[in-house]
């Protein structure tokens, strides 16, 4: 077996040893001014506004306007105005991003697909990948960060159709204490709170927290609760090195829902448009049986040092634990079952996976000139190493006459054969990356700006399968790669705040990325797939940006995109035979139209086809022979969103939202979808005085049935129903 590679056996010691000792000299030296950054910070941002001027990562090195790049950013007052709450909640209102489940092998969690393209492990916080599947949370979040195309170069392995950044909440300057109290339909409570101090003229403390609890509306014995806090400090204020350090922490105790179920048959169904069956308030589980609990343990240390106005100089660490246990039903139905009006539950699937994770990122930021050209850069080195463990359950079968319920028909008191978990986990995955890269913004004139940037990485993972009665080890397979992808983009500034651009861009995926995802070929490592090459992802991107009326950013592109060395089943083995191709357009706004009007939304048009399958006959895989030509399972041709508020008189703002989504292909094959669908929110909020406002928000308005999640045909989740809830919030 080969030799275990410790985390600290990498990770740079020496230079984070002496940026600790470069921030005590700062805090120390407080009478050290900070010179003025060349970036924006968050902060900055008017929390009442939409729209933001530049990304919190500081890998782009230009303002918004003059990057070459979709970029969508979904600041705090948009969650707040939307009644936003969770990660998918608050990615509806960004057009081009549909859901995907997750089953034995990908477990249940945020799932997103942007561009034609699963973003599962295309996560990040504050600029570090955020590993480790999880079900997120708003209430720590300054901000969201949606980009979107083909990201290798910013971001490393993946991200073949974008990545999602979270930008948190971190101590800084001030003294304030904010909140939320609310009460809504569907015994809903939740509760937040906000505090900031400075305990020292360059020392601040924070600490955000919440609580929540309802049920699901439209869905029986459905309920969610969970808790989060994230305390944090900083230390250095106002001098010229600083550190910030945090802890994460949040928890979920759901009932866990597979909702309805597709029909599943060799003649690929005889439902009618393939759509799922039953209705949207049954819920085929066990109470006592079924759950789903997540929580997430990170800390995360970041030192910085000014230099001087043009040379920064940054260091952030991170240790994470993230687990997540499950106990679900899997309805099923066949023609038979069907004939007799019944759902089969015998069907369980359970998974306890925990997962354990460093990552170092070393990083500087350049202002400098060359002859005529301006130049902002932006180069570092990053480690991550990361071990997942999946110790699962077993036992919770039901009996014979329970075991089959009416369509449509909750049945969820019924006995059931203990569950317990397994006594050693049935896998240890482990993945460790090494990466360097530079990006460079050069303003060869104050019309012409060129983007670039290049990134080196190499990816290593590796999965030990084990006897989950004796631990004995049984079979092990490891991959070991290296790749490089780059960008390289001309934007021409037409007027000061107008400008054009095209792009090009290159992602890479590795074997190892969905450990155990049997609906993907090539997903998990094994025999087959541990030397296999990388998937290669491509784009070509060419758009406007426009800053205009009262604060308004209109963006409209259009891209190309090609996947090869895509993994596919070619006779018995799994081959880099495969090619999927994406084309298609979007449209963005977000800010104020006038001084008392906001909007956010857009319009995004996808033609996502597979162009080159395999050989497997099994419709549910990803490249099967009958897959060539149809449309890329989870993603939606057509989908728009459209969230505006209206300040009606001072104290009143009223306003709501339109979202727009076509069909969901569910399987590869396109055997199964889900329909297409309209929702409506609407929200008004009076501000009772500086310090206290009452909002209402009402969601799904018309209480449409509709599916927010789907799974390779074997399940769709049905979306919450019509929900109501007022909110007090407050500052002080």
């Amino acid at each position: 077996m080969a030799k275990t590679t410790r985390p600290w056996e990498v990770f740079p010691i020496k230079p984070v040893v002496s940026a600790i000792a470069l921030v005590c000299s700062g805090v120390a030296g407080a009478e050290e001014k900070v010179p003025s950054l060349p970036e924006v910070k968050v902060e900055a941002q008017k929390e009442t506004e939409y729209k933001v001027e530049r990304s919190a990562n500081q890998k782009f090195t230009a303002p918004l306007l003059d990057t070459p790049k979709s970029i969508t950013v979904i600041t705090q007052q948009l969650m707040k105005d939307s009644g936003s709450q969770t990660l998918q909640e608050a990615l509806r209102m960004t057009p081009g991003i549909t859901f995907g489940g997750g089953e034995g092998g990908i477990a249940i969690g945020d799932r997103p697909f942007i561009r034609g393209f699963d973003t599962f492990s295309s996560f990040y916080v504050d600029g570090l990948r955020d590993l480790g599947t999880q079900a997120r949370e708003v209430f720590a979040i300054e901000q969201m960060e949606v980009v979107k195309g083909p990201s290798g170069a910013i971001d490393g392995r993946g991200s073949a159709g974008g990545s999602i950044n979270i930008v948190t909440k971190q101590a800084r300057a001030g003294n304030f204490v904010a909140g939320t109290a609310g009460l809504g339909t569907n015994d809903y409570k939740r509760g937040t709170l906000d505090v900031n101090r400075m305990i020292h003229d360059n020392i601040a403390v924070r600490l955000v927290g919440m609580a929540h609890k309802s049920d699901t509306p439209g869905r029986d014995f459905v309920g969610v609760q969970r808790w989060g806090l994230m305390p944090s400090i900083t230390l250095g204020l106002n001098t010229a090195t600083t550190a910030a350090f945090s802890y994460y922490h949040h928890e979920t105790d759901d009932i866990s829902d597979w909702g309805n179920p597709f029909l599943q048959n060799a003649a690929n169904g005889s439902v009618p448009e393939g759509k799922p069956i039953g209705s949207r308030s049954a819920w085929y589980g066990v109470r006592g049986r079924d759950f789903h609990r997540t929580s997430a343990d990170i800390g995360t240390a970041k030192l910085q040092h000014v230099v001087n106005d043009n040379f920064v100089v940054r260091n952030t660490t991170r240790y994470g634990v993230t687990t997540n246990e499950f106990f679900v039903t899997r309805p099923g139905i066949n023609d038979a079952q069907l004939l007799a009006g019944t759902i089969n539950r015998t069907n369980s699937r359970n998974r306890g996976t925990t997962t354990d994770t460093i990552a170092n990122l070393t990083d500087i930021s350049l202002s400098f000139d060359t002859w005529f050209v301006k130049h902002n850069v932006n180069a570092g080195f990053e480690f991550s190493w990361e071990e997942t463990q999946n110790r699962a359950f077993t036992g919770g079968g039901l009996g014979t006459g329970d075991q089959n319920v009416p369509i449509g028909v909750s049945d969820p008191f019924v006995a059931f054969n203990p569950v317990t978990r397994n006594t050693h986990p049935s896998y240890v995955a482990k993945a460790f990356n090494k990466s360097a890269y530079v990006f460079d913004s050069m303003y060869l004139t104050e019309q012409l700006i060129f983007n670039g940037g290049i990134r080196f990485d190499n990816y290593t993972a590796e999965i030990q399968n084990r006897n989950t009665t004796t631990g004995a080890n049984t079979t092990h397979f490891k991959n070991d790669k290296s790749f490089v992808n780059y960008q390289a983009g001309l934007v021409y500034k037409v007027q000061p705040n107008t400008s054009v651009y095209a792009t090009y861009a290159t992602s890479s995926s590795p074997v190892g990325l969905s450990m155990g995802d049997f609906n993907y070929a090539g997903g998990g490592l094994d025999a087959q797939t541990q030397h296999l090459k990388p998937e290669s992802t491509r784009t070509f991107e060419g758009g406007i940006k426009w800053n205009t009326l009262q604060d308004l950013s209109v963006t409209l592109a259009g891209f190309h995109t090609v996947k090869t060395n895509a993994r596919v089943n070619v006779g018995p083995a799994i081959e880099n035979a495969g090619e999927a191709e994406v084309n298609g357009f979007e449209l963005g706004l977000a800010g104020k139209i006038t001084e008392k009007w906001n909007v956010f939304g857009g319009y995004t048009f996808l033609d996502a086809r597979q162009t080159k399958a395999g050989t497997n006959p099994d419709p549910n895989q990803v490249g099967a022979a009958d897959t060539k030509g149809k449309q890329l399972h989870g993603i939606a041709a057509h989908s728009a969103s459209l969230w505006s508020t209206y300040r009606v008189f001072p104290r009143l703002t009223v306003g709501g939202g339109t979202f727009y989504m076509s069909r969901v292909y569910s399987d590869p094959s396109n055997n199964g979808h889900v329909p297409g669908w309209v929702r409506f929110d609407i929200m008004a909020k009076y501000n009772i005085n500086q310090r206290l406002d009452l909002q209402l928000n009402v969601q799904n308005l018309t209480d449409r049935r509709y599916y927010n999640t789907t799974y390779f045909r074997h399940y769709a989740v049905p979306a919450a129903g019509r929900f109501a809830f007022m909110t007090l919030n407050f500052k002080f």
